[in-house]
């Protein structure tokens, strides 16, 4: 196997996942720092987005 091949794979089965952890990471730690304005808008965005996500994965059937 390439490693390319092997990047490609490792992307596919790992992407969503570590992008949704960096939002929620991003989310959290503007939140507990922000005290209004900005950070807390970007909080609300970036928690908005994983929760809206995990709402629509709770919806959509598994083939």
């Amino acid at each position: 196997m390439t490693a390319t091949r092997a990047k490609n794979r490792f992307l596919a089965l790992w992407g969503w996942p570590i992008a949704l952890g960096v939002l929620t990471g991003i989310g959290l730690v503007c939140a507990l720092f922000s005290d209004g304005g900005f950070g807390d808008l970007l909080s609300g965005i970036c928690l908005g987005i994983v929760t809206a996500v995990g709402i629509w994965h709770s919806f959509v059937r598994s083939r």
